[in-house]
């Protein structure tokens, strides 16, 4: 919920109803400060922070247990990526650190903001705030920019702290070209936790009720992540060519199949963070024994696997933005009474 400290600082400068453009700022900031502290302050936002961390700790001790009882493999193209691999390897106990990302980022993206704009509906704070000389966007905005702030921080602090642990661990520091896959690593997180924490806010605005918002989006979460892939799995069998079918009717029927996986936003966010991570993968999707005929296993440049996996990235932003319109055009359009 909106302190009335906010309140008070408006009133107490005692701003015009016609705002120039340094207070326009100067109100907007107050608002997202406001929101990073109420989020920062929240149990909901503590526990998950305490699961993530736990988690992070406990994938960087298998990958560093499994890199250390792993010998070399001749001719391998990402030997020289060690630093990627801690975070796309496990001893089989538990998952890698990516896919403890890719699992528990929706569940923050969705804490922080099933309960963006109806508690405040609720708590009859959001008629008081807009009453301000304030602009009525800058509520929504400010609640979006203060969470993506904390998603951003979140997530980079993590990666930082595992590559730092790890450095102390192995005795040498990771490499440019290891530290720019990174980066765009911790984009594309971010990107994918804040795809879910826009379409937590839009429920936030169409229901009233914040056990309705927050369950809609779990159940999405649910679905995307636990049935989607069985009935990718009975539509697999449904589709299936049979054994005696010509190279073509397999490689249509294959691309089909990924086409359907590629509805999930979570699988969007494996095909980027593998392209990112795993160098040595050269395509996101079948490819026929003339296009492999020759190639010699090396890792690809950076730039060559962004562009292989342009398309997942376009689509997870794509998403993001599609979510966070409809939540400001509904948001524009609510009545709001003081």
């Amino acid at each position: 919920m909106v302190s009335k400290i906010f309140m008070l600082i408006i009133l107490k400068e005692d701003l015009p109803m016609t705002l120039n453009k340094n207070n326009n700022l100067y109100a907007f900031s107050i608002l997202v400060k406001k929101e990073i502290a109420d989020h920062i302050r929240s149990w909901k936002f503590i526990i998950l922070l305490a699961i993530i961390l736990l988690t992070c700790i406990a994938s960087l001790y298998t990958a560093l247990q499994a890199l250390k009882n792993t010998a070399p493999v001749p001719n391998d193209p990402d030997a020289a990526f060690f630093f990627l691999k801690i975070f796309t390897t496990s001893d089989g106990t538990m998952p890698s650190f990516h896919l403890f990302v890719g699992f528990l980022g929706p569940l923050l993206g969705i804490c922080l903001g099933f309960d963006a704009v109806n508690s405040e509906f609720n708590g009859r704070m959001l008629g008081r705030i807009l009453s301000q000389p304030i602009h009525r966007d800058y509520f929504l905005n400010a609640k979006f920019i203060g969470a993506l702030t904390v998603i951003g921080v979140l997530f980079t602090s993590l990666i930082l702290l595992t590559i730092g642990a790890a450095t102390l661990l192995v005795g040498f520091p990771p490499t440019f070209m290891e530290c720019n896959r990174l980066f765009l690593f911790t984009l594309l997180t971010i990107v994918y936790v804040a795809f879910w924490l826009n379409l937590s806010i839009l429920f936030s605005v169409r229901f009233r009720h914040t056990a309705t918002s927050a369950l809609v989006a779990i159940a999405i979460w649910l679905f995307f992540t636990v049935f989607y892939p069985i009935i990718i799995n009975i539509v697999a069998k449904a589709v299936q060519p049979n054994p005696y079918a010509s190279d073509a009717e397999i490689m249509q029927y294959q691309h089909f199949m990924l086409t359907l996986m590629r509805f999930a936003p979570s699988q969007l966010y494996s095909d980027g963070t593998n392209m990112l991570l795993m160098p040595s993968i050269r395509s996101l999707g079948p490819l026929h024994m003339e296009q492999l005929q020759g190639a010699i296993p090396s890792p690809l440049p950076i730039w060559e696997s962004i562009k292989v996996a342009w398309s997942q990235m376009v689509a997870l932003i794509a998403c993001t933005i599609v979510c966070f319109a409809a939540s400001y055009y509904f948001f524009m359009r609510k009545e709001i009474r003081c």
